[in-house]
């Protein structure tokens, strides 16, 4: 007896088979899902520049000047005779805590400012 063979299976439907049994996204299904990230990017992006603390805006004016981070840091310190404290020093200058803890121990060695008392420096 001679068998009979079935239909032909095309090769698209056996790998469109796979794809549904095993849930592979297709590039649609890819495209789709990078178009939704850029979307919520964009948001994200607006709603940072509307809410960027004082902070913020500060360190972004303290970059576009000509002074160096070190002269920023110096000219603050230098301002009071009596001596300014590290949190004082970041609010007016607006860096991070470790950019200044390397600025302050750098003006420190240079021996362009000294330590009145732990947190307290008074520039030379």
């Amino acid at each position: 007896m001679i068998k009979k063979r079935g239909k032909a299976i095309s090769f698209d439907a056996m790998v469109k088979f796979f794809m549904q049994n095993y849930n592979i996204p297709t590039k649609r299904d890819v495209e789709k899902l990078m178009e939704k990230i850029d979307r919520l990017e964009l948001l994200i992006r607006s709603i940072d520049s509307k809410n960027a603390p004082a902070s913020q805006q500060k360190s972004s004016i303290s970059k576009k000047s000509s002074l160096s981070a070190s002269d920023q840091v110096l000219s603050v310190i230098a301002r009071f005779k009596n001596g300014i404290g590290f949190a004082a020093i970041q609010k007016k200058t607006g860096f991070e805590d470790k950019k200044l803890r390397n600025i302050i121990f750098r003006l420190n060695k240079l021996e362009r400012i000294k330590r009145k008392s732990r947190g307290i420096y008074i520039a030379k």
